[in-house]
């Protein structure tokens, strides 16, 4: 038996030679037997402090205990500089921190799951569309019967599948702006869907943002897949982007509202064919019996004879802008949350010049775009949802819909914009 162990970026080979008594490597390369990526040694003897408790936090934990041997771990929930940086080897750093600049004693699940499995990956980022379009390429690769997991802002935290990525394993995953923020590894296979103006309370300039979302193709290689959506700009990458036109899609047989999700669609379509060889019969099929996620122009139900539309995740204007061109008759709008600085100018142009619909606006970010739109019999304010839904109630005729689609951001006000789903299903009577 050959007793090394050779690690190649992904996984550890365990080698049996029969009969044959060697230490060179590629002798025992040639008798190979993959396994499973049991142990990740970068950490063994070392003091590692986990920043951030949360739910990544808690799997980092996990993820310590049975793939590393590392000397201590500490957990922090605090500022950073109360942080003794002397103290550890490595930092390992929750996505919902702030930290803009790169430092090497800083890691995150996003990187480690990189550097092992970064060829298993295929990324998918982007403003708007990422769970969906993550969600969908999962069902396609799941329906077509490839061994497929679906980890990061949609699924579970990535090294929770640390053990279980095999060789041929597909990882789709939905990479947020914070997950990719300080990462040195690209995935082999990026989808970067759209870009606008978000999270400027974190980034403080869109080009600090973009410059966050373009580490999915920063350290690309040239054999690489990338597509992109038609409005990001060049991204600094050794691969060859596909372009994607937001206007020049098809239009797939869907059970879920809208020309967006034709166009995430289409993104999953040509990664699933292009890249893994997916025969087109069963992608459209696959796209066809797909149902949605919750939160995302999700139908939530029918109460005296008025119809109930659930679009919490709408964190941007073009995002309720689109919500309202998808979903047939409804007449009323809930809008309005934490207030991140970002420019409504486009919804506001948009109030103004669709009057069929009726606008509440609520929350701080309601509040400023109510104070400057033409204040027209449709357009009233309330400050909270609970307030929002009982007008909306009030206002919304028969054979019509109401919307929540806030194009803002849940926090200061709900724990995220699930919860904030969740409420406005209760307040709905649903």
């Amino acid at each position: 038996m050959c007793d090394n162990l050779e690690t190649e970026g992904r996984f550890l080979r365990l080698i049996f030679l029969d009969k044959i008594e060697t230490k060179e490597p590629s002798l025992c390369l040639n008798y190979g037997i993959m396994y499973f990526m049991e142990k990740y040694d970068k950490f063994d003897k070392k003091r590692i402090l986990i920043w951030g408790y949360g739910r990544e936090g808690m799997s980092t934990e996990k993820f310590l205990k049975n793939h590393c041997d590392p000397l201590s771990v500490e957990v922090f929930e605090g500022q950073r500089e109360d942080i003794d940086e002397d103290k550890y080897d490595y930092i390992i750093k929750s996505p919902g921190i702030a930290m803009l600049e790169q430092n090497s004693k800083y890691t995150s699940q996003t990187q480690i799951f990189l550097e092992c499995f970064r060829r298993n990956t295929v990324g998918i980022t982007g403003t708007k569309g990422k769970s969906t379009t993550s969600a969908l390429l999962h069902h396609i690769l799941t329906s077509a019967g490839r061994d497929t997991v679906l980890v990061g802002n949609i699924g579970e935290p990535c090294l929770n599948y640390f053990g279980e990525m095999r060789e041929d394993t597909v990882a789709v995953f939905e990479m947020s702006c914070h997950q990719l923020s300080n990462v040195t590894v690209s995935p082999h296979v990026g989808a970067f869907l759209n870009l606008y103006e978000e999270h400027l309370d974190y980034y403080k300039t869109p080009e600090r943002y973009f410059a966050a979302k373009a580490n999915i193709a920063r350290f690309m290689e040239e054999d690489d897949y990338l597509y992109v959506g038609g409005n990001v700009p060049d991204l600094p990458t050794k691969a060859t982007p596909h372009r994607i036109d937001f206007n020049n899609v098809r239009e797939y047989k869907m059970r879920i509202f809208g020309h967006h999700n034709s166009y995430n669609a289409h993104f999953a379509f040509r990664i699933a064919s292009e890249v893994y060889g997916i025969d087109e019969d069963v992608i459209k099929d696959s796209i066809a019996d797909f149902t949605g996620l919750d939160h995302r122009l999700q139908h939530i139900g029918c109460i005296d004879g008025v119809d109930y539309y659930d679009d919490s995740i709408s964190t941007i204007p073009g995002a309720t802008i689109e919500a309202l061109r998808s979903v047939p008759m409804v007449r009323t709008v809930l809008i309005g949350g934490m207030d991140r600085g970002i420019s409504y100018d486009d919804l506001i142009v948009y109030v103004n010049t669709h009057s069929e619909f009726n606008y509440i606006f609520m929350y701080d970010s309601g509040k400023r775009i109510y104070d400057v739109v033409d204040h027209l019999k449709n357009c009233c304010y309330r400050p909270t949802l609970e307030e929002a839904v009982k007008e909306a109630k009030k206002i919304t005729p028969f054979g019509f819909g109401v919307l929540l689609s806030p194009a803002a951001a849940s926090y200061g006000y709900f724990k995220n914009f699930e919860e904030r789903g969740d409420v406005f299903r209760k307040l709905c009577g649903l």
